[in-house]
């Protein structure tokens, strides 16, 4: 593939960063203040970001079993947040490719509608399930997801901006 002008040329990713990223994010996701209405969905976000930057190293079954998990630590309906995650996570590896010729806003902006989708998709469950509407105040969650998104790209790729050897012979 033909990287974009201007880009560098990123390290691999290491999976124990990986998966330290996605553990911070969950525990994030188990705070109390999480379960308010417009709060973003940390796990959501780092899923989403690992799904398109890494598709090989996090795959559906991740998203599922952290879905499950915010499922019971939520006592939401079981497998609300599994169809969500996992629903977002084929989205980003399907559009990986496309999506990594973007910069961090501009991919910011095509990950908007997939994560009102997601967030749509949770509260239609919630309601076919028999619970009442949540309001407007959900639709601040999946803005918020969005605003985050350049910054998640920022942290979460920085370790592999670096420089595996500072050699001036070497033009990469």
């Amino acid at each position: 593939m033909i990287m974009p002008r201007g880009e560098q040329l990123l390290l691999p990713a290491n999976p124990w960063f990986i998966a330290l990223s996605v553990a911070l994010a969950l525990a994030l996701n188990l705070l109390p203040t999480s379960s308010w209405v417009g709060m973003p969905d940390m796990l959501l976000l780092v899923l989403a970001f690992w799904g398109v930057h890494q598709p090989h190293r996090m795959g559906l079954t991740w998203a599922f079993v952290l879905g499950l998990a915010m499922d019971v630590q939520q006592t939401a309906l079981l497998g609300q947040h599994a169809l969500a995650y996992v629903l977002v996570m084929y989205v980003a590896q399907h559009n990986s490719r496309r999506l990594l010729w973007f910069s961090g806003w501009n991919q910011a902006l095509q990950m908007l509608p997939l994560f009102f989708m997601a967030h749509a998709l949770q509260m239609l469950v919630r309601m076919l399930a028999g619970d009442m509407f949540p309001g407007l105040w959900l639709t601040l969650a999946p803005l918020l997801e969005g605003l985050l998104w350049p910054l998640a790209v920022a942290l979460l790729l920085a370790p592999q901006r670096r420089a595996p050897v500072n050699d001036d012979e070497r033009p990469l």
